[in-house]
Protein backbone atom coordinates (compact mmCIF):
# COMPACT_ATOMS: atom_id res chain seq x y z
CA UNK A 1 0.00 0.00 0.00
CA UNK A 2 1.08 3.66 -0.57
CA UNK A 3 -1.47 5.31 0.71
CA UNK A 4 -0.73 7.08 4.24
CA UNK A 5 -3.33 5.65 6.19
CA UNK A 6 -0.99 1.99 5.71
CA UNK A 7 1.43 4.05 8.66
CA UNK A 8 0.58 3.03 12.54
CA UNK A 9 -0.63 5.97 14.84
CA UNK A 10 1.76 5.43 17.18
CA UNK A 11 4.74 5.95 14.77
CA UNK A 12 2.52 9.34 13.53
CA UNK A 13 2.73 10.15 16.90
CA UNK A 14 6.45 9.96 18.12
CA UNK A 15 7.02 11.83 14.53
CA UNK A 16 4.54 14.95 15.64
CA UNK A 17 6.29 14.70 19.54
CA UNK A 18 9.54 15.22 17.95
CA UNK A 19 8.63 18.25 15.57
CA UNK A 20 6.73 19.69 18.08
CA UNK A 21 9.41 20.21 20.94
CA UNK A 22 12.36 23.16 19.72
CA UNK A 23 14.58 21.17 21.48
CA UNK A 24 14.71 18.17 19.42
CA UNK A 25 13.64 19.33 15.97
CA UNK A 26 13.66 23.21 14.48
CA UNK A 27 11.18 24.19 11.63
CA UNK A 28 11.64 21.56 8.82
CA UNK A 29 14.20 19.82 10.01
CA UNK A 30 14.93 16.29 11.36
CA UNK A 31 13.02 13.15 9.50
CA UNK A 32 11.72 9.58 10.74
CA UNK A 33 11.05 6.75 8.56
CA UNK A 34 9.39 3.63 8.87
CA UNK A 35 10.08 0.39 6.90
CA UNK A 36 7.05 -1.77 5.97
CA UNK A 37 6.97 -4.68 3.16
CA UNK A 38 9.00 -3.81 0.40
CA UNK A 39 8.88 0.30 1.61
CA UNK A 40 10.42 3.09 2.53
CA UNK A 41 8.24 5.79 4.10
CA UNK A 42 10.08 8.61 4.97
CA UNK A 43 9.31 12.41 6.02
CA UNK A 44 8.85 14.59 2.30
CA UNK A 45 11.68 17.49 2.21
CA UNK A 46 10.43 20.59 3.73
CA UNK A 47 7.64 19.56 5.19
CA UNK A 48 7.05 19.35 9.56
CA UNK A 49 7.41 16.23 11.81
CA UNK A 50 4.95 18.63 13.74
CA UNK A 51 2.04 18.28 11.29
CA UNK A 52 2.61 14.34 11.11
CA UNK A 53 -0.66 13.48 12.68
CA UNK A 54 -2.55 16.23 10.96
CA UNK A 55 -0.91 16.31 7.02
CA UNK A 56 0.41 13.65 4.81
CA UNK A 57 3.96 14.80 5.19
CA UNK A 58 5.47 10.79 4.08
CA UNK A 59 6.59 9.38 1.15
CA UNK A 60 6.67 6.02 0.34
CA UNK A 61 9.74 4.71 -1.80
CA UNK A 62 11.25 1.63 -3.17
CA UNK A 63 13.40 0.57 -0.26
CA UNK A 64 15.54 -2.26 -2.62
CA UNK A 65 15.99 1.27 -4.95
CA UNK A 66 16.90 3.32 -2.07
CA UNK A 67 19.64 1.15 -0.94
CA UNK A 68 21.15 1.16 -3.81
CA UNK A 69 20.98 4.81 -3.97
CA UNK A 70 22.71 4.71 -1.02
CA UNK A 71 25.18 2.93 -2.29
CA UNK A 72 26.06 4.80 -5.19
CA UNK A 73 23.86 4.20 -8.07
CA UNK A 74 21.76 7.28 -8.92
CA UNK A 75 22.16 10.66 -7.87
CA UNK A 76 21.52 10.26 -4.30
CA UNK A 77 18.37 11.95 -4.17
CA UNK A 78 15.76 8.92 -4.30
CA UNK A 79 13.51 10.36 -6.35
CA UNK A 80 13.62 7.55 -8.56
CA UNK A 81 12.65 5.64 -5.94
CA UNK A 82 9.47 7.08 -5.24
CA UNK A 83 6.70 4.62 -5.07
CA UNK A 84 3.56 6.86 -5.02
CA UNK A 85 3.22 8.13 -9.17
CA UNK A 86 0.84 10.76 -8.44
CA UNK A 87 3.38 11.96 -5.55
CA UNK A 88 4.30 15.54 -5.45
CA UNK A 89 6.79 15.64 -2.55
CA UNK A 90 10.63 14.95 -2.79
CA UNK A 91 11.83 12.28 -0.01
CA UNK A 92 14.17 14.27 2.42
CA UNK A 93 17.53 14.19 1.12
CA UNK A 94 18.24 12.15 3.96
CA UNK A 95 16.59 9.26 2.65
CA UNK A 96 19.52 7.21 1.88
CA UNK A 97 20.90 7.03 5.66
CA UNK A 98 17.51 5.48 6.49
CA UNK A 99 17.28 2.75 3.95
CA UNK A 100 21.32 2.10 4.85
CA UNK A 101 20.01 1.81 8.60
CA UNK A 102 18.80 -2.08 8.71
CA UNK A 103 16.23 -1.07 11.92
CA UNK A 104 12.43 -0.93 10.84
CA UNK A 105 12.18 2.45 12.54
CA UNK A 106 14.81 5.54 12.44
CA UNK A 107 14.23 8.64 14.04
CA UNK A 108 16.65 11.41 13.08
CA UNK A 109 16.61 14.54 14.74
CA UNK A 110 18.37 18.19 16.04
CA UNK A 111 18.40 17.59 19.57
CA UNK A 112 19.76 20.49 20.82
CA UNK A 113 21.66 18.04 23.72
CA UNK A 114 22.91 16.23 20.52
CA UNK A 115 24.48 19.59 18.86
CA UNK A 116 25.95 21.14 22.42
CA UNK A 117 28.14 17.88 22.66
CA UNK A 118 28.40 17.20 18.16
CA UNK A 119 30.09 21.02 18.03
CA UNK A 120 33.12 20.67 20.44
CA UNK A 121 35.83 18.49 21.14
CA UNK A 122 35.24 18.46 24.64
CA UNK A 123 32.02 17.79 24.25
CA UNK A 124 31.94 14.91 22.04
CA UNK A 125 34.30 13.36 24.66
CA UNK A 126 31.74 13.61 27.43
CA UNK A 127 29.26 12.40 24.59
CA UNK A 128 31.64 8.95 24.56
CA UNK A 129 31.62 8.86 28.17
CA UNK A 130 27.77 9.06 28.63
CA UNK A 131 26.99 6.94 26.13
CA UNK A 132 29.73 4.16 26.05
CA UNK A 133 27.47 1.40 27.46
CA UNK A 134 24.92 1.97 24.75
CA UNK A 135 24.90 0.69 20.84
CA UNK A 136 26.86 4.14 19.74
CA UNK A 137 29.20 5.47 16.83
CA UNK A 138 30.44 9.09 16.33
CA UNK A 139 30.33 10.01 12.54
CA UNK A 140 32.56 13.48 11.61
CA UNK A 141 30.47 15.92 10.04
CA UNK A 142 29.91 15.56 6.46
CA UNK A 143 27.45 17.21 4.00
CA UNK A 144 23.75 15.82 4.47
CA UNK A 145 22.80 13.36 2.26
CA UNK A 146 24.90 11.01 0.47
CA UNK A 147 28.11 12.21 1.36
CA UNK A 148 26.87 11.58 4.91
CA UNK A 149 25.40 8.20 4.22
CA UNK A 150 28.58 7.12 2.73
CA UNK A 151 30.12 7.93 6.28
CA UNK A 152 27.89 6.10 8.26
CA UNK A 153 28.66 3.37 5.95
CA UNK A 154 32.35 3.36 6.56
CA UNK A 155 31.69 1.75 10.52
CA UNK A 156 28.00 0.70 10.09
CA UNK A 157 26.77 -2.53 12.58
CA UNK A 158 23.71 -4.10 12.64
CA UNK A 159 23.84 -3.45 16.36
CA UNK A 160 24.59 0.19 16.00
CA UNK A 161 21.10 2.20 17.19
CA UNK A 162 22.58 5.71 17.68
CA UNK A 163 24.47 8.00 15.80
CA UNK A 164 26.04 11.12 17.17
CA UNK A 165 26.50 13.42 14.12
CA UNK A 166 29.25 15.97 14.57
CA UNK A 167 28.01 19.70 13.72
CA UNK A 168 24.33 17.97 12.84
CA UNK A 169 22.27 16.25 14.95
CA UNK A 170 21.36 12.60 16.04
CA UNK A 171 20.04 9.24 15.06
CA UNK A 172 18.35 6.73 16.65
CA UNK A 173 16.94 3.75 15.31
CA UNK A 174 15.21 0.26 16.39
CA UNK A 175 13.16 -2.59 15.62
CA UNK A 176 9.88 -0.57 16.71
CA UNK A 177 8.15 2.11 17.24
CA UNK A 178 8.22 1.67 21.47
CA UNK A 179 11.74 0.80 21.71
CA UNK A 180 12.88 4.05 19.64
CA UNK A 181 10.87 6.36 21.72
CA UNK A 182 12.67 4.80 25.17
CA UNK A 183 15.97 4.96 23.33
CA UNK A 184 15.60 9.00 22.58
CA UNK A 185 14.42 9.76 25.64
CA UNK A 186 17.44 7.36 27.55
CA UNK A 187 19.64 9.51 25.15
CA UNK A 188 18.52 12.79 25.89
CA UNK A 189 18.04 12.54 29.47
CA UNK A 190 22.03 11.73 29.66
CA UNK A 191 22.85 14.36 27.28
CA UNK A 192 21.09 17.18 28.63
CA UNK A 193 22.52 20.37 29.63
CA UNK A 194 21.32 23.30 31.59
CA UNK A 195 21.00 26.37 30.10
CA UNK A 196 24.28 28.62 31.41
CA UNK A 197 22.61 32.14 30.57
CA UNK A 198 18.48 33.36 30.83
CA UNK A 199 18.08 36.37 28.20
CA UNK A 200 16.11 39.67 29.67
CA UNK A 201 13.65 41.39 27.76
CA UNK A 202 15.09 44.30 26.44
CA UNK A 203 14.65 48.24 27.77
CA UNK A 204 13.95 50.17 23.83
CA UNK A 205 11.75 48.96 21.66
CA UNK A 206 12.73 47.20 18.22
CA UNK A 207 13.42 48.61 15.21
CA UNK A 208 10.20 49.47 12.45
CA UNK A 209 9.72 46.31 10.57
CA UNK A 210 11.32 43.97 13.03
CA UNK A 211 10.00 42.51 16.70
CA UNK A 212 12.22 41.26 19.58
CA UNK A 213 13.18 37.44 19.46
CA UNK A 214 12.96 36.89 23.00
CA UNK A 215 14.28 33.30 23.59
CA UNK A 216 16.81 34.65 21.25
CA UNK A 217 18.41 37.62 23.18
CA UNK A 218 20.79 35.93 24.95
CA UNK A 219 23.07 35.82 21.97
CA UNK A 220 23.14 39.36 22.36
CA UNK A 221 23.22 40.19 26.29
CA UNK A 222 26.30 38.18 26.76
CA UNK A 223 29.78 38.78 25.13
CA UNK A 224 30.87 35.32 24.73
CA UNK A 225 27.62 34.01 22.91
CA UNK A 226 27.53 37.25 20.88
CA UNK A 227 30.96 36.60 19.66
CA UNK A 228 30.31 32.84 18.80
CA UNK A 229 26.80 34.07 17.11
CA UNK A 230 28.85 36.47 14.95
CA UNK A 231 31.36 33.72 14.22
CA UNK A 232 29.82 31.57 11.74
CA UNK A 233 27.73 28.67 11.80
CA UNK A 234 27.99 25.62 13.86
CA UNK A 235 25.23 23.08 12.08
CA UNK A 236 23.93 22.85 8.59
CA UNK A 237 19.95 24.27 8.82
CA UNK A 238 21.41 27.68 10.37
CA UNK A 239 23.25 28.18 7.09
CA UNK A 240 19.99 26.94 5.61
CA UNK A 241 17.77 29.73 6.93
CA UNK A 242 19.83 32.18 8.04
CA UNK A 243 22.98 32.24 6.40
CA UNK A 244 26.46 32.24 7.76
CA UNK A 245 26.45 33.17 11.33
CA UNK A 246 23.88 35.73 12.77
CA UNK A 247 24.20 39.01 11.55
CA UNK A 248 24.88 42.87 13.54
CA UNK A 249 21.48 44.73 12.52
CA UNK A 250 21.95 46.58 9.73
CA UNK A 251 18.59 48.83 8.60
CA UNK A 252 20.29 48.97 5.27
CA UNK A 253 20.39 45.12 4.45
CA UNK A 254 17.78 42.61 4.16
CA UNK A 255 17.66 40.35 7.35
CA UNK A 256 15.66 37.76 8.13
CA UNK A 257 17.01 37.86 11.88
CA UNK A 258 19.95 40.23 13.15
CA UNK A 259 21.72 40.99 16.60
CA UNK A 260 21.55 44.44 18.71
CA UNK A 261 24.68 44.25 20.41
CA UNK A 262 23.74 44.21 24.42
CA UNK A 263 20.19 44.64 23.62
CA UNK A 264 18.62 41.51 21.69
CA UNK A 265 18.11 39.22 18.94
CA UNK A 266 15.42 40.74 16.34
CA UNK A 267 13.36 39.30 13.64
CA UNK A 268 11.99 40.79 10.29
CA UNK A 269 8.49 40.29 10.56
CA UNK A 270 9.01 38.62 7.04
CA UNK A 271 11.16 36.01 8.64
CA UNK A 272 9.54 32.80 8.54
CA UNK A 273 8.53 30.49 11.00
CA UNK A 274 11.53 28.32 10.00
CA UNK A 275 13.76 31.46 10.39
CA UNK A 276 12.75 32.88 13.62
CA UNK A 277 13.30 28.83 15.01
CA UNK A 278 16.99 28.41 13.38
CA UNK A 279 17.60 31.82 16.14
CA UNK A 280 16.18 30.20 18.90
CA UNK A 281 17.97 27.06 18.20
CA UNK A 282 21.29 28.91 18.03
CA UNK A 283 20.89 30.30 21.63
CA UNK A 284 19.29 27.15 22.86
CA UNK A 285 22.62 25.74 21.98
CA UNK A 286 25.21 28.04 22.57
CA UNK A 287 23.61 29.52 25.98
CA UNK A 288 24.43 25.50 26.88
CA UNK A 289 28.17 25.40 25.89
CA UNK A 290 30.38 25.26 29.04
CA UNK A 291 32.82 28.49 29.02
CA UNK A 292 36.05 25.82 28.83
CA UNK A 293 34.17 24.22 25.72
CA UNK A 294 35.83 25.09 21.97
CA UNK A 295 33.52 25.29 19.16
CA UNK A 296 34.71 23.84 15.77
CA UNK A 297 32.08 26.12 13.63
CA UNK A 298 31.78 24.67 9.77
CA UNK A 299 34.06 25.69 7.35
CA UNK A 300 33.65 28.32 5.18
CA UNK A 301 33.92 25.22 2.07
CA UNK A 302 30.89 23.54 4.05
CA UNK A 303 28.84 26.73 4.38
CA UNK A 304 28.91 27.22 0.41
CA UNK A 305 28.39 23.55 -0.40
CA UNK A 306 24.51 23.99 1.76
CA UNK A 307 24.03 27.95 0.42
CA UNK A 308 24.53 26.55 -3.48
CA UNK A 309 22.44 23.20 -3.59
CA UNK A 310 19.76 22.64 -4.90
CA UNK A 311 18.07 20.56 -2.16
CA UNK A 312 18.37 23.11 -0.02
CA UNK A 313 16.72 25.87 -2.18
CA UNK A 314 13.87 23.56 -2.72
CA UNK A 315 13.76 22.98 0.98
CA UNK A 316 13.70 26.82 2.08
CA UNK A 317 11.17 27.79 -0.97
CA UNK A 318 8.70 25.19 0.78
CA UNK A 319 9.23 26.66 3.87
CA UNK A 320 8.72 30.24 2.67
CA UNK A 321 5.42 29.10 0.73
CA UNK A 322 4.36 27.65 3.40
CA UNK A 323 4.78 30.54 5.98
CA UNK A 324 2.66 32.52 3.28
CA UNK A 325 0.32 30.16 3.25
Amino acid sequence: MTRMDALPADFLRLSARLGQDPLLVQGPGGNTSLKRDSLLWIKASGTELADAETQPIFVPVHLTKARAEAHGAGDGTCLAAVADPVNRLRPSIETTFHALIEWPVVAHFHSVAAIVHGISPEGRREAQRKLADLPFDMIPYRKPGRPLTQRIAQTYQRPIQIWLLENHGIICAGPDVASVEALIDEVEARLAMPMLFQPTAPAIDPPEGFAWLPEANVLAQVDRLRALALGGSPYPDHVVFLGSGLPLFDPERSQPAAIIARKGVVASLSATPAQRAMARCLADVLSRVPPDWQIDMLSAEAEAELLNWDAEKYRQALAKRKAEA
